[in-house]
């Protein structure tokens, strides 16, 4: 079980990168009316992002900041707020995954706490997932309306990878926690008492007998 943690921990902990890393850059799409290496020859081969317009050529690579907020299309907005929102999410989720792990000890804590927060981890890795994927599908649709004819580009790819991973590694984070150490006490607790109120009958009965 602590193994399935720990791979679920990496795997998030990778994914989450991957969600910074595609909200820092703006190849998302590609935009071009020919071939990518007609585009490039002919200046007009453009990269869209979230943060600004940019055309790619040869020799230039030149990008137009995005700065006009209230102008910007609903699409570039919200992927904007659920990338941003998903990136600072994700520190919170990977320290509590990380402090929940067995071999990290915080003073002399119950196990129940550890499960408790490890399954918090693994909900705020998921919800990091979700809002990678919502932007990452939006976006191009949006984009395709807009301009029409696109390929994606790698910061879509790598925002993908990292929803991808972070929904997978926080599935296994929740998943693999167990039961709650205080679920087991609590049965073994009822289940004892249970042994001793049976032990108590047979002996009132063997007295009677």
């Amino acid at each position: 079980m602590s193994c399935l943690q720990l791979t679920g921990f990496m795997i998030s902990c990778f994914g989450w990168i991957g969600i910074i890393v595609a909200t820092a850059t703006n190849e998302w799409v590609l935009t071009c009316k020919y071939g990518v290496s007609t585009c490039k020859k002919m200046d007009e081969l453009g990269a869209r992002g979230l943060w600004a317009d940019c055309v790619i050529s040869t020799a230039l690579y030149h990008c137009k900041s995005l700065n006009q907020i209230l102008t910007l299309p609903a699409y570039i907005q919200t992927s904007r707020a659920l990338m941003i929102s998903a990136s600072i999410l994700g520190l919170p989720a990977i320290l509590l995954i990380m402090m929940s792990l067995p071999c990290i000890n915080v003073g002399n804590e119950p196990q129940s706490i550890k499960h408790k927060r490890s399954v918090l981890g693994g909900a705020l890795v998921l919800l990091v997932a979700i809002g990678g994927i919502i932007s990452t599908v939006w976006f191009p649709i949006g984009v395709h309306r807009d301009s029409g004819l696109m390929t994606f580009g790698y910061s879509l790819y790598t925002g993908w990878v990292g929803s991808a991973l972070c929904l997978f590694g926080g599935s296994m984070v929740s998943c693999c926690s167990g039961d709650s150490p205080q679920y087991d006490e609590d049965r073994y607790y009822y289940a004892k008492q249970g042994e001793d109120t049976t032990a108590s009958t047979n002996h009132a009965k063997s007295a009677q007998v």
